[in-house]
Parts: C-alpha cells; structure tokens; sequence
C-alpha cells in the first residue's frame, strides 16, 4: 500500500516524529509478537489497532514470557519514539528505553575482579549460567571454574545452587556478564551481589 498517498495525516505524523520523542497512549491490541499502542498525538491507523507498535525486546530489559508479563489491554503507557516503519506506517516505540538500564547500573558499581556471591539458574555444554540479581546474569564457562577439572560436566552445578565467582569481563555492546570461580575454589564470605 502507498501510505503516503492513501492517508496523508498518518504519513505526515510519523514523519514528524524523532528518535527519542517520548509519546503517550493506550496499549490496543496485544500480540505474541508485539504490542499495539493507539497514540494520544496521533491518528487512528487505517488497518492496525494503532500507529505505535513495541517490538517483544523493547517491552523490558529483563527476560519476558509474554507481552502480558509487562502489559495489559487498556493500559496507559509512554514510551519512547525509535523509528518510522515505512512500510506498515507505524511508529516503533520502546517501552524499556524509559527505565534504567539494569547492565549499566551493574556496570557502574561492580568492578572487574570483583568476587559475589550469584545462584546457578541453569547450565549448558559450555558453562553455568549465574543470576547475579537485578535481572543480571552471567556466564561461567566450565574452563574458568577454577578447583574443579578443566571440562566440568553440566552435572557438577546444580540449578538453585549458590556459588562464588569473580567478575572478569561486562560486555555493554554486547550484553553479556563473563564469570570465573574464585582463585580458592568455593567460599564463604564473599559479597552477595547487589
């Protein structure tokens, strides 16, 4: 569809927006891959349930099961402005740009070297997966659990188990937490994350 030639007001009022804008309006329709949101500023959209949309990523910084985990139907939400999709002439909007990001603030008062205290949330053939809390988790690759063989088997760490690790690399890019054990091994007394 030619939307600038089928509806002139939807066009011109996408066009006007910029990256950052923050818009007001009311959550439309909800979607398993997305959000709809009607804008307060803006028209009615002639075929979707409204001119915003948020993309699943863009609804929260933490892991979501559902866009229902964060929104509801007729709920009032600000979000802000990412860009114009041309061809479904809707606004793309995140509702997560809005809220601190939880890597940064980890980012900002953990140091790398820093021991905490963090629990196994699940393993892989590489690694352990460590909730550090506040939504931060890191990696634990088997090779870099130091008191244990060179190539741990999943089996040595339990899910719920809580471990010792040093912080040795916070990739903001990247979004990613890299971990190792402890020089001793296992124990006490280390710092709980915060």
């Amino acid at each position: 569809m030619d939307w600038q030639s089928e509806s002139p007001e939807l066009w011109a009022f996408l066009e006007s927006l910029h990256r950052g804008d923050i818009l007001s309006g009311t959550v439309a329709a909800i979607e398993r891959f997305g959000v709809f949101v009607a804008l307060d500023d803006g028209p009615a959209h002639p075929t979707l349930p409204g001119v915003g949309f948020i993309s699943i990523p863009e609804l929260s910084w933490g892991h979501i099961d559902a866009p229902t985990d964060v929104v509801r139907v007729g709920q009032r939400v600000s979000c802000a402005f990412l860009q114009f999709d041309t061809y479904n002439a809707e606004a793309r909007l995140s509702l997560k740009a809005l809220e601190p990001d939880p890597l940064q603030a980890f980012a900002d008062r953990t140091a790398v070297g820093q021991e905490l205290r963090g629990m196994v949330e699940n393993t892989v053939s590489i690694g352990a997966f460590v909730d550090l809390g506040d939504g931060i988790v890191g990696l634990l690759p088997f090779r870099e659990a130091h008191g244990r063989p060179a190539v741990s088997l999943m089996e040595d760490f339990e899910a719920g188990e809580e471990i010792a690790v040093v912080v040795t690399e916070i990739e903001l890019p990247t979004r990613r937490v890299l971990l190792s054990g402890p020089q001793g091994g296992r124990h006490e007394g280390v710092a709980p994350a915060t």
